[in-house]
């Protein structure tokens, strides 16, 4: 860091290589973290001399330059977890002997392309559900493929209380078919195709973004500085658009005019009766009363 420069905390943390920026800010909300011995908060920025643990133990930050990125073909059976009580995790088969972690998951009875990586910055980047980042997937199922089948995965899908997104869906064979997405519930696929009444017997991720499989089941490779410059050039690129979209202001609605009807009430006229009014003076007094003038004399 410069001088004079500050960075947030969390991407401190995660430029570390300790762990990625979620699990930084996690970290956080726990009140793992501190700086210069004061309990950290989230949001916080440090500055050069400033020093930061988690868990007592120091951060000292790397040269993202030295930072790992490579892909695994992950094999069936190897769980997506830096947890090392797991033991099926994937730190420990890959056994490289450095602070690394997955990009995302990939179900355990799942195999293909996962990536790993020290640097935790660029975790949150490539995850962010917003960035619309395209993950292929070659999927076998357990009974011929349709048409409409076909046509209702890609429209989206009710599961988890949601709709999926559209995707793209392509029939490769009578039990085998390519889905591209552009989000990552939760065993996404095995409930999508499960809601249509097809069990998948085999998932394999050949894609994510700009990076491609090609390294047997088992194997990793580093990726070549041309592809990790395309990914983060995407990625910056996305987090542009997020950040463009956010700003952007909603032009103000012009008031509706208020319509004013103009009524007009005629007033009836009518004419005056030329007759006169005829009724009872007491119309509630009893006929058979004594009838005479006005103080009750008799008339003669």
């Amino acid at each position: 860091m410069e001088e004079k420069e500050t960075i947030r905390l969390n991407k401190y943390i995660s430029e570390s290589g300790f762990c990625s920026r979620r699990e930084a800010d996690q970290y956080i909300e726990n009140r793992q973290v501190t700086i210069n011995g004061r309990i950290a908060k989230v949001g916080q920025h440090i500055k050069p001399g400033d020093i930061v643990k988690v868990n007592d133990v120091e951060i000292e930050p790397k040269d993202i330059e030295m930072a790992v990125y490579l892909m695994l073909n992950k094999p069936v059976g190897i769980t997506c977890t830096t947890d090392l009580s797991d033991p099926d995790n994937i730190i420990d088969y890959l056994s490289l002997g450095q602070r690394i972690f997955p990009i995302g998951r990939l179900d355990k009875d799942s195999q293909g392309l996962i990536l790993l990586t020290s640097d935790g910055d660029i975790v949150n980047k490539v995850l962010r559900a917003g960035n619309n980042h395209e993950k292929e997937y070659i999927v076998t199922v357990d009974k011929p493929i349709t048409d409409d089948f076909v046509k209702r995965m890609q429209t989206g899908v009710p599961i988890l209380g949601v709709n999926t997104k559209k995707c793209k869906v392509e029939k490769i064979s009578s039990k085998v078919f390519k889905i591209i997405l552009i989000q990552g519930l939760n065993r996404q696929i095995r409930r999508m195709c499960d809601y249509f009444g097809y069990n998948v017997t085999k998932l394999e991720r050949v894609r994510i973004m700009n990076l491609s499989l090609n390294v047997g089941v088992g194997q990793h490779r580093d990726l070549t500085a041309e592809e990790l410059a395309e990914l983060k050039r995407l990625t910056e690129q996305s987090e542009k658009n997020e950040e463009a979209k956010a700003n952007k202001k909603p032009k103000p609605k012009k008031p509706k005019k208020e319509v004013v009807q103009e009524v007009t009430f005629k007033k009836k006229y009518k004419k005056p009766s030329s007759q006169a009014r005829v009724g009872k003076s007491n119309p509630n007094k009893k006929s058979g009363g004594k009838s005479g003038g006005k103080f009750g004399g008799k008339r003669r």
